[in-house]
């Protein structure tokens, strides 16, 4: 991990750790890794998308224990300097000057430290198909519903999923929602 924090540009690191920031304190739903690596190869430094992911969930990981801990910024370089001699010099500034301005505005509340451990919603899309035929049946006029599901995981890191549903499926799917928001109501 300390060779693809030495390959990333430091403004690159910087804005990483600075939407880690804001997604611990649930300002935005988690980091868009696979566009900032997009980013990144733009650029010219090659890096893919889970070594990218790996460095986000360990910034994640320093930023919520020194937030659990109270660290200033001055014991949280302290601390990283004793556990992790290959990080890159840059590397430590940037985190020592994120904590510094941002840091302390981390609230890690008892509903926090709960929330952390599940995923968040992010945002979600379908569209209605039909397949019309495939290699073994001319005339299937099948209709279906494809889901895809942007999530955010505990760390962050924002994931694509996606699913299809037959009508039947899809209408069971439907129900359930309109369960929930009914419950939803009562509270």
């Amino acid at each position: 991990v300390a060779d693809n924090i030495n390959l990333m540009p430091q403004d690159f690191f910087a804005e990483l750790c600075e939407q880690i920031i804001q997604h611990l304190n649930h300002k935005i739903p988690g980091v868009n890794t696979a566009e900032l690596c997009q980013r990144i190869q733009t650029s010219g430094v090659e890096i893919n998308v889970s070594d990218l992911a790996k460095i986000a969930t360990i910034i994640s990981f320093l930023f919520s224990t020194a937030a659990r801990s109270n660290l200033s910024a001055e014991e949280l370089v302290t601390t990283l300097s004793n556990a992790v001699s290959a990080l890159p010099k840059h590397a430590v500034q940037v985190i020592r000057h994120v904590w510094n301005e941002q840091g302390k505005s981390i609230s890690m509340s008892e509903d926090a430290r709960n929330m952390a451990t599940v995923g968040q919603f992010v945002d979600i899309k379908w569209k209605l198909g039909v397949a019309m035929s495939s290699d073994t049946c001319r005339s299937l006029k099948y209709p279906y519903v494809t889901v895809m599901l942007k999530v955010a995981d505990p760390s962050g890191q924002i994931t694509d999923r996606s699913f299809e549903m037959t009508i039947p499926q899809f209408k069971n799917f439907f129900r359930q929602f309109k369960e929930m928001a009914a419950v939803l109501e009562t509270v």
